[in-house]
């Protein structure tokens, strides 16, 4: 999420952030009731004319994001291929694009701390019960903020390993990555406690 903040402005963000994930959860329960390729061939080009309205280099930006989709959608497609239902599977990955690329949209236009704000907002209910809700979204910045860290560390173990051995990294690497990740929550738990801890609210 912190890679995919478009920084083109768009008419999407001003919206606050609860109304766009309130918008998309009910858009993608619309998507699953459409059962006609007619209407989903429709709704992907409401769905492309969205990111049309901010500009060319915006759409361009929201197409390289669908990459890691299409090899689902290839998948669909051929397994319903396989099982005689083409149509069927045409409708699956008419979906599947169109929620993805929904989902991208409200990514690329709402700051990651407005999402925390939403998270924390809808679990203010659990501070009835004495749950202290702050740290959570604590928790969910450094968790978002770890994982390119550790992917950037994992690809650094598996060149070293290609660089020493023939054979192409599998299990091998598994178990450093883990001690990775597991030595880097230690360096910053660390780091909090001589901070004095979490104590915000």
């Amino acid at each position: 999420m912190l890679t995919l903040t478009s920084e083109i402005r768009t008419p999407y963000h001003p919206i606050r952030a609860g109304a766009k994930l309130a918008l998309l959860c009910a858009a993608t329960v619309g998507l699953f009731m459409l059962d006609s390729l007619g209407a989903m061939l429709a709704a992907n080009a409401a769905v492309a004319g969205l990111y049309l309205v901010p500009g060319r280099q915006f759409a361009k930006d929201g197409l390289r994001l669908l990459k890691p989709v299409w090899f689902f959608v290839a998948l669909v497609l051929a397994w319903h291929l396989l099982t005689q239902d083409g149509r069927a599977g045409l409708i699956i990955a008419l979906r599947l694009t169109a929620a993805v690329a929904l989902a991208n949209l409200v990514t690329m236009t709402t700051r990651f701390d407005d999402m925390v704000e939403v998270v924390l907002w809808l679990l203010s209910p659990l501070r009835r019960l004495g749950v202290r809700t702050a740290p959570i979204g604590f928790a969910i910045v450094l968790v978002v903020r770890f994982i390119p860290v550790l992917l950037a560390k994992a690809r650094n173990l598996i060149e070293a390993w290609r660089a020493r051995s023939p054979r192409r990294a599998g299990w091998q690497v598994a178990l450093p990555i883990a001690l990775v990740a597991v030595d880097d929550a230690e360096h910053v738990a660390e780091a909090l406690r001589a901070r004095g801890g979490f104590d915000a609210e």
